[in-house]
């Protein structure tokens, strides 16, 4: 069941049109029914009924939860490759509860509602747990994606797209998703994450002995939380099976302009991955080249951009991973 308050969708509708490029599809504000009674809202191009897409883009938030941005940039992504027509765009919002909102909120995204499943600011990016429903971040995701198929049946491609703290989510959901719809191709996107998830103890950058827990979650799968519902084996396997492609912007690197340094993720374990994120997504997709799908999942710098999902999705080189297969 899916919900679309009416005069809530139409001033969200106005406020983002208002502030997104005239091609970019102004969205509704939907909710997955969560198990616990609990909801995941999200942003949605087109109710069900208005059109048969076949495949959906969901674009994932970033740290400062701005599913507004993200879905706009996935919307004009969708516009610049000629593929609106027939893609269904969705940006899920995973709420945090008041006051620690304040420190992740981003403009034009609604409160949390009394029924909305809720995070802390970073744990969604995670597959932690909700605070109050019994089910991880990767399991409302599951959810979501199965109520869309049921309410969009000429879907057959679900690409799941993640910038920033979205792309560290994407990453690791990519081992532990499990959506039962037999109909969906699955595919994942990794955008400019800060850090990764990698599958044994190898690291680009030599060990110290300073950071004994660098190999253990989310960095590596030391300790595995039983909430995922995986093991590291199995989760390995998941990986490498996975239709995903890798994204990073050429120029986010540096701690100068542009590149979220702020954002990035600087303990030890993430330092081990290499010091700004185009080091660290260039080594390890050279690390799943050698270890992982060997050249099943493809790296591709972005030019011009830095840490940007306006610049990134939206650019003619990101097409492929976007929109791959059409």
């Amino acid at each position: 069941m899916i919900r679309a308050p009416a005069a809530l969708c139409l001033a969200l509708s106005l406020a983002l049109l208002a502030a997104s490029p005239a091609h970019a599809a102004a969205p509704t504000l939907a909710a997955a029914q969560l198990p616990g009674g609990t909801t995941l809202p999200y942003f949605v191009s087109a109710p069900p009924g208005r059109n048969a897409p076949t495949r959906a883009l969901i674009a994932i938030q970033g740290y400062t939860r701005d599913a507004t941005r993200t879905f706009t940039a996935a919307s004009d992504a969708a516009a610049n490759a000629g593929a609106s027509a027939d893609t269904l765009i969705i940006a899920p919002i995973f709420q945090v509860p008041a006051p620690e909102s304040e420190r992740c909120h981003f403009r034009g995204v609604p409160a949390a509602a009394p029924t909305d499943a809720l995070w802390h600011c970073g744990s969604w990016s995670d597959g932690s747990p909700a605070l109050n429903a019994p089910l991880t971040s990767f399991g409302a995701t599951d959810a979501l994606i199965e109520q869309i198929a049921r309410a969009y049946p000429s879907l057959r491609v679900v690409t799941i797209a993640g910038f920033s703290a979205g792309g560290q989510f994407v990453q690791r959901y990519a081992a532990f998703s499990n959506v039962q719809s037999a109909d969906l191709r699955l595919r994942y996107v990794v955008a400019d994450p800060s850090g990764f998830l990698y599958f044994d103890p190898w690291r680009p950058v030599a060990a110290d002995e300073s950071c004994p827990e660098y190999n253990m979650w989310k960095f590596g799968t030391d300790h595995l939380p039983a909430s995922l519902g995986r093991t590291a084996a199995a989760a390995r396997a998941a990986y490498v099976s996975a239709d995903l492609h890798y994204l990073i912007g050429a120029l986010d690197t540096g701690n100068g302009p542009g590149t979220a340094y702020r954002l990035l993720e600087s303990s030890c374990a993430a330092e081990r991955q290499g010091r700004y994120r185009l080091d660290r997504s260039e080594h390890y997709a050279a690390y799943d080249a050698a270890m992982l799908a060997h050249g099943r999942h493809p790296l591709t710098i972005v030019p011009g951009c830095a840490h940007s999902v306006s610049c990134v999705f939206p650019a003619q080189a990101a097409r492929a991973a976007l929109f791959g297969g059409r």
